[in-house]
């Protein structure tokens, strides 16, 4: 019941006001209030705590202590600056990156990846400059056979068209259907030197489409990384891989 009293007799007190800065030292600026006081208090009393608690860590601090982040910090002007790693992009990969989508890459991939099984069923990389060399064998069951032999002979066809690897047709073809095609030396030369110009356009096709899966797969990196689940770094980018982080597993509702 008193508690009562005293809350109701206060309600009708009068407000007690701290007073202003008085005319005469109005030049002085404005006069301090106790909740300014309060603050200016607080924040001095933290900074202090601040300071102590820095000097313990100081006086306590072990000479052996090591971490791994010491490695990729430096001091600079008083303050510690960590490394960047550097990125290992092309500055080719890193304009296309910049400046083009992921989905713009993968379509312009496919694409790339379509002309190139288009011109390997084209030219079906018979006698490509690099192949790997196919072998031949052939059995004997005695050295006499073997020193008799003779690759013409035994492959039914012309010695002058035994180091083809494809269009070796046999005698009996010859003699049976005339030679379709080009025939003389000077056509033979220009259908190769067309022949090896393919061949380099389909090179340069390959190498450029392995270039966008490479740039295509480090753009995915870079958005994946946008998330915020915790990951951890597996491998290193590299100029032909990208980064490979593993995530921490997250069920799905």
């Amino acid at each position: 019941m008193a508690a009562a009293f005293r809350k109701a007799a206060k309600a009708g007190q009068r407000e007690h006001r701290e007073r202003g800065q008085p005319r005469s030292r109005r030049q002085l600026g404005l006069l301090e209030k106790k909740e300014d006081y309060k603050r200016r208090a607080d924040d001095y009393h933290k900074k202090q705590n601040v300071l102590k608690a820095l000097r313990k860590k100081a006086l306590e601090k072990n000479p052996d202590e090591f971490y791994f982040k010491m490695t990729r910090v430096h001091l600079q002007d008083g303050v510690h600056v960590i490394k960047q790693p550097k990125e290992e992009v092309t500055q080719e990969q890193l304009k296309v990156m910049r400046t083009q989508d992921l989905k713009y890459i993968e379509m312009k991939r496919v694409a790339e990846a379509k002309k190139i099984e288009r011109m390997k069923s084209e030219l079906q990389l018979l006698d490509a400059q690099g192949k790997r060399s196919n072998k031949h064998l052939f059995f004997f069951d005695t050295k006499k056979e073997v020193q008799e032999f003779d690759v013409a002979t035994h492959l039914n066809t012309s010695p002058e068209l035994v180091d083809r690897v494809y269009n070796r047709p046999t005698i009996e073809t010859l003699q049976k259907e005339t030679v379709k095609g080009a025939t003389q030396p000077a056509h033979l030369k220009k259908l190769a030197q067309q022949r090896k110009h393919q061949y380099s356009l389909l090179k340069q096709r390959i190498e450029r489409e392995k270039k966008m899966f490479i740039i295509a797969q480090k753009i995915q990196a870079r958005k994946d990384l946008l998330d915020k689940t915790y990951k951890v770094k597996v491998k290193k980018e590299t100029i032909n891989s990208p980064p490979v982080y593993k995530f921490k597993f997250q069920r799905k509702r």
